[in-house]
């Protein structure tokens, strides 16, 4: 369902040694995320960032870049399913600069907003406040 692309996992081993089971365990531990975000469920999203950050010592934009739900990133997919308060905790725990970077397709979230006709949607207010 959920798959980590070669630079999270970079990303990951530049930060600490992982070993084949972790890596797995990474994986599991991020498995239902895009169903969190769906459901918009921020205290779930919260103690799941929680639980990836002390066991695996990985931040948000260590492994945002990885996870696809249905093709679309978890900010992303927030949006579409009007998730707006798991929306606005995964814009306010990523850094600016990373907000502002192209995604896989190449275009930036506000430019994606734009395409989509989001731009009354409440999480592209935050995006828009944070960039």
């Amino acid at each position: 369902m959920l798959k980590i692309v070669k630079t999270s996992i970079a990303i990951a081993a530049a930060s600490f040694i992982l070993a084949p089971a972790a890596q797995a365990d990474v994986n599991e531990a991020l498995q239902n995320i895009c169903t969190i975000v769906i459901a918009d469920d921020k205290g779930q999203l919260r103690k799941k960032m929680k639980k990836v950050r002390s066991d695996y010592n990985l931040k948000l934009n260590d492994y945002y870049a990885g996870i696809s739900c249905g093709g679309n990133s978890l900010i992303r997919t927030a949006m579409l399913n009007n998730a707006v308060e798991a929306g606005t905790l995964l814009v306010k725990k990523m850094p600016k600069k990373d907000l502002a970077a192209p995604e896989q397709d190449g275009k930036t979230l506000q430019a994606w907003v734009a395409e989509q006709g989001l731009g009354d949607n409440p999480v592209a207010a935050v995006i828009s406040d944070r960039i």
